[in-house]
């Protein structure tokens, strides 16, 4: 595999013209969508040295950072100034990038309260398949006119353009957070517990699912207000509740965010779901004998697909469903599974930008 180190917006649009077929590679934290597949003419460009903070007002609560800017490196920008990415992007810790988690759409278990890594990009800079820079949206969040082309290249995997520069919204750090377990003993149970969770008045930082029937709430805020909040919780359920102690609780999101709860081997799919699906989807994973955690009130799914089943049978069981998965890990020719999205409208937009076919399709 041919591999070019990128380090200037100015080189990327060069590489970018100079080679028929690319695509871009950051930390490698997901292999899966940066790899080229063996054997393909595609040229890696790597973009982990186009890294940096460029621009950051906390004042105006907006950060523009180059797209091979480790997650890490402004998680701790921003936590000087006690602020962050409430988003929790995943695997921030193995060296995700800037770039990769917006071109992977990939938001953690705060995105329940506070939205996905879609809602916090405010503007970009790219290069598209003609080697052209683009610019797109501002560096301020009121900046909100005209087409929003930065919001289409979250999720587009590096197929539309490759990531130079983003600008992101960001907010300020709660001052403490507590986490409570419900055991509902079933998945029905815990569907439903989720489900009024999420329809009700509290307000929670983050609502998973644990098969079969574990309900994690995270609720974030000023420290004297969490433990009467926390017992609201479990009146509202009907259900006791444990608080987790401090360790444990940071612990066990750690392990979310870093997928680090995968067994060994298993292949990282997220799949864009709905509480209504995940019965259906649940009886086929456990016939398939995979793992799996549900974040944003089930309405993603975290899939650690077993080595030995083909990713054939994934990729049929989420079509028959409705429903679209991306592989993070495993064989890079298998990205995106299931029920295909865009249509006519995602083919003109590719065209537009990629008009010579120089970044691979799904």
């Amino acid at each position: 595999m041919s591999v070019v180190a990128i380090d200037s917006p100015a080189a990327l649009s060069e590489a970018v013209r100079a080679h028929p077929r690319v695509l871009p590679v950051g930390g490698g934290t997901k292999p899966a969508l940066s790899v080229p597949p063996d054997g393909t003419d595609v040229v890696a460009l790597d973009v982990s040295g186009l890294r940096g903070i460029v621009e950051y007002d906390p004042a105006e609560l907006t950060l523009t950072a180059r797209a091979g800017t480790p997650i890490a490196e402004l998680d701790e920008a921003l936590a000087a100034h006690g602020q962050g990415l409430p988003f929790d992007p995943p695997l921030a810790a193995a060296g995700a990038t800037l770039g990769g988690v917006v071109a992977a759409g990939t938001s953690g278990s705060g995105a329940f309260h506070h939205g996905t890594v879609r809602d916090f990009v405010v503007g970009v800079r790219f290069v598209d398949g003609t080697g052209a820079l683009v610019a797109a949206g501002g560096r301020v969040v009121k900046n909100a006119a005209g087409f929003d082309l930065p919001k289409l290249l979250v999720g587009s995997r590096g197929r539309l353009g490759v990531l130079a520069e983003v600008t992101l919204k960001v907010f300020p750090r709660s001052e403490a957070s507590a986490t409570v377990a419900f055991e509902l003993g079933a998945i029905e149970a815990a569907l439903a517990a989720v489900a009024r969770l999420a329809r009700g008045s509290l307000e929670l930082d983050a609502l998973d699912l644990e098969p079969p029937g574990r309900v994690l709430v995270r609720l974030a805020g000023d420290a004297d207000s969490l433990p009467p909040r926390a017992a609201r919780l479990a009146a509202a359920l009907d259900v006791p509740g444990v608080t987790l102690e401090r360790d444990a609780a940071a612990a066990r999101w750690r392990e979310v965010a870093e997928l680090s709860w995968l067994p060994a081997g298993a292949r990282a799919v997220r799949v864009a779901t709905t509480a209504r699906a995940v019965p259906a989807l649940q009886a086929a994973l456990d016939g398939a004998g995979a793992a799996v955690r549900y974040g944003n009130a089930a309405n993603v799914a975290w899939i650690a697909w077993p080595q030995e089943q083909p990713l054939a049978r994934l990729d049929e069981t989420l079509g028959t469903l409705g429903l679209t998965g991306t592989a993070l890990t495993g064989p890079p020719h298998a990205r995106v599974l299931g029920a295909r999205r865009g249509g006519a409208f995602a083919a003109r937009l590719r065209a537009a930008l990629d008009p010579d076919n120089r970044f691979p399709e799904d």
